[in-house]
């Protein structure tokens, strides 16, 4: 059995009543659709943070925006709380039943509704994964760019407001999302935006609901920008011989303007890991993982001032990746970075940070940061988005040490304070749920978070989507 996590570090949990005359009702609505199984409410009860909570006291599995609006109604006439399930591979404890209640499963809304590739936008039912909606739309020469790794569900990357590795060059879910279907926690079903590029119509709801993280309302569809694949696509990585040497290197690569699709760093550990996990013959040493996209001729351009750049700071084996299947087997080893590092060490969790920095303190803050880490002991990996300022440590803890989990915590939080001591966040893209509540505050200032649960409070009066999650009330 694993040792006690210490008392700080276990969420808050205060589960509500959730009533037999709700779950007879849900039975009722929704038939075999509605599951009280254990199991299947222990899926649904936990996702890859490394927090832990008793599952919801059911789950539905909603087919339909009718379906979620009913749930919704439901659990409203009972004051039972709400956590929408997408696929479950949120990093800060979103899924968790904190409060108890029911889970609405909406991975079986999972059809793209329409194509418009004449205007480059599409609209999808939340359970859409972002592979999904790309194998859709290939036949249309667009793509979605909007990579955060991991199959995400376009319900769930609205809600978290996801980026990931092309972040650098399209933005994040913020910037790509144009107009969303809503359920509120009335039951109401509203719509925000529309398929046009701008408004100016009154508030900006789209922008309120991306990030809310279900705590405001359920996502039930999407209408988000595409974008044409690129003519041309070149991949490449470069070692250095120090992190501050990749550091310098990537922001020099943005102040002079070069549009890059993506560069990603990966510290000499990760590397490592990844060689055994993914069987690469990766040089050991800090490295960029970068792509670019355009004509053949402007790719090449930017690949050679790259080069040059990197030179600069002693860069080295600059290799490319030419062909597709070259290019999908160095981003696919990048993307089980993670599940490489866990491989590592047997048994152990990872503690996850996901602090994000003006581009121009990117070097103080990693480089402090790295110092921190290796004086502590504690094993790690690091990888980042540092085109755009986001990187992450995962520091991996045995879970049966409680003085690891302590010493991993110590330093998530020195880390998050540097970041804040530069005009940084404590969250590029993971979002707050559960791990980061303690940080918000610090971040935005007691005047923020109070107009944030002003907004809670009016569209939420009985406290049932996703309660305990981003702040208190």
């Amino acid at each position: 059995m694993n040792a006690p996590i210490p008392q700080h570090l276990i969420p808050e949990i205060h589960q509500r009543e959730t009533p037999a005359a709700l779950i007879d009702a849900l039975k009722t609505r929704f038939a075999e659709r509605c599951s009280t199984a254990l199991v299947v409410r222990e899926q649904h009860g936990r996702d890859e943070s490394s927090f832990a909570a008793p599952p919801p006291a059911a789950v539905i599995f909603a087919e339909s925006t009718a379906d979620v609006a009913d749930a919704v109604k439901l659990a409203s006439q009972y004051k039972v709380p709400v956590i929408p399930f997408g696929v479950g591979s949120s990093l800060e404890g979103h899924l968790l039943a904190v409060q108890g209640g029911i889970s609405i499963d909406v991975s079986r809304m999972n059809r793209v509704l329409s194509v418009n590739a004449e205007d480059l936008t599409v609209t999808v039912q939340p359970g859409v994964t972002r592979k999904q909606l790309n194998e859709e739309i290939k036949s249309t020469g667009l793509f979605f760019p909007i990579d955060p790794g991991a199959d995400a569900t376009l319900g769930g990357m609205s809600a978290t407001r996801a980026s990931g590795t092309n972040a650098v060059r399209y933005g994040t879910m913020r910037e790509n999302v144009l107009a969303l279907e809503v359920v509120l926690a009335s039951g109401e079903v509203i719509r925000t935006g529309t398929r046009a590029k701008k408004s100016s119509a009154g508030y900006d709801l789209t922008r309120l609901m991306v990030g809310s993280e279900g705590t405001l309302g359920v996502i039930t569809e999407v209408t988000v920008k595409l974008y044409p694949l690129p003519e041309a696509i070149s991949a490449a990585i470069c070692s250095f011989p120090s992190i501050e040497a990749a550091v310098r290197t990537t922001i020099e690569v943005i102040q002079v303007g070069v549009p890059i699709a993506r560069v990603e760093l990966i510290d000499v550990n990760t590397v490592r890991m990844v060689n055994a996990h993914s069987k690469l013959g990766l040089r050991e040493e800090p490295m960029l993982l970068m792509e670019f996209h355009g004509t053949p001729s402007s790719v090449k351009e930017q690949a050679e001032l790259v080069q040059e750049l990197a030179s600069g700071h002693g860069g080295q084996a600059f290799e490319w990746a030419s062909t597709p299947e070259e290019r999908t087997r160095l981003w696919t080893a990048r993307h089980n970075a993670y599940f490489a590092a866990i491989q590592s060490r047997p048994g152990c969790r990872a503690i996850s940070t996901d602090t994000c920095v003006p581009i121009s303190r990117l070097a103080d803050c990693l480089l402090a940061s790295v110092a921190e880490v290796d004086a502590s002991g504690i094993p790690y990996f690091l990888v980042g988005h540092v085109g755009d300022g986001n990187f992450h440590f995962g520091y991996l803890i045995d879970p049966d040490k409680p003085e690891e989990r302590e010493t991993a915590e110590d330093l998530n939080h020195k880390l998050v304070a540097r970041a804040l001591s530069l005009e940084g966040t404590c969250t590029g893209e993971h979002g707050i749920g559960l791990g980061k509540m303690d940080f918000l505050l610090s971040e935005t200032g007691d005047g923020a978070v109070e107009v944030m649960r002003t907004i809670k409070r009016a569209l939420d009066p009985k406290n049932i989507m996703n309660p305990g999650k981003i702040f208190t009330l």
